[in-house]
């Protein structure tokens, strides 16, 4: 079922949304269904599921010589999508990214994933590899989402790269897009950022997933600017509780998003990692309300791989 089939059967009451990362190469499925189970109190109607580019790792050759490789270290987001809606019932959504894949593979992906029933994907740039300084695409792959997003709008027409095939059967993905209510890292300007974002939504994203914020002043003003653009798709907020104290430098450093002052002054009082998570939690659950009380679509929790502080959240909230 569609995220905005679900988002329009809830009436206005705002849903429980979760994302979750791959386990790193080596681990089972037992570690994912770990995470998640605690959070299925929740009842979440879909929940994401990341994918990570792969990366380069030097090695030391025998005469002294570093030889670069290519390795993914958390492989699977197709497998675990089919895993997640066959154990526990509910709608994956995968993340697409444009690095690392050629078009015909990101079409093959696209495929598998429509013949598992899965309807609903996030198309993203995806990040910058390591140690790359800037975003390079795959050769014949896409350098921008707003190409991704074209190319899962033709299959969802029955356009495939092929253009040969004929009576070609559509697909019919409910397709995401991600937005930034403190601009994305590469946009000259948050005019120019909220632009792109509405040629997006023109080309055929049904829904947006903001990146995390930490105050809701800022998800509020994205929301008026994107509705004054004619932006009328859902915009469902991402949230990130604080889990401890090196995230707060690490999260602006690597998300390029604001702490409010008041969060970091309760934070910088802090001795240790538990009342830091409790400071965090705390935050997490006051903006989650306030949330609600603006009427959001969903409530949609960056869980970075660890279950426990959305939980805290959620069974206050929900």
């Amino acid at each position: 079922m569609k995220v905005t089939e679900y988002i329009k059967q809830a009436k206005g009451k705002t849903l429980f949304s979760f994302e979750v990362l791959p386990p790193l190469k080596g681990q089972n499925i037992k570690t994912l269904f770990d995470h998640i189970d605690p959070l299925m109190e929740f009842k979440p109607p879909f929940i994401d599921v990341t994918y990570h580019r792969e990366e380069y790792i030097y090695k030391k050759r025998e005469n002294g010589l570093l030889e670069r490789k290519t390795v993914r270290k958390r492989p699977g987001t197709v497998g675990m999508c089919a895993a997640i809606q066959n154990h526990y019932q509910v709608d994956a959504v995968p993340h697409i990214i444009c690095g690392g894949f050629t078009k015909e593979e990101t079409e093959n992906a696209l495929i598998d994933l429509n013949f598992l029933g899965i309807d609903n994907v996030l198309v993203l740039q995806g990040d910058v590899r390591k140690p790359d300084r800037q975003f390079e695409p795959e050769p014949g792959g896409h350098r921008y989402a707003s190409e991704l997003l074209e190319q899962v709008v033709n299959l969802n027409k029955g356009i495939y790269l092929d253009d040969e095939i004929e009576n070609a059967m559509p697909s019919d993905f409910c397709i995401a897009v991600a937005g930034y209510p403190e601009k994305h890292e590469t946009a000259p300007n948050m005019e120019s950022d909220l632009r792109y974002l509405k040629q997006k939504v023109d080309k055929g994203a049904d829904y947006i997933v903001t990146q995390m914020f930490f105050d809701n002043q800022k998800y509020f003003d994205f929301v008026k600017a994107c509705r004054d653009l004619g932006i009328d798709v859902p915009i469902i907020p991402g949230i990130k509780p604080v889990t401890t104290l090196k995230q707060i430098t690490l999260l602006p450093q690597m998300f390029h998003i604001d702490l409010p002052e008041a969060l970091t002054k309760e934070l910088e009082k802090c001795k240790d990692n538990g009342s830091a998570r409790e400071v965090g939690t705390e935050w997490a659950i006051q903006q989650s309300k306030e949330l609600i009380e603006f009427g959001v679509p969903s409530l949609h929790y960056y869980s970075m791989g660890k279950s426990t502080s959305v939980y805290e959240v959620a069974k206050e909230v929900f």
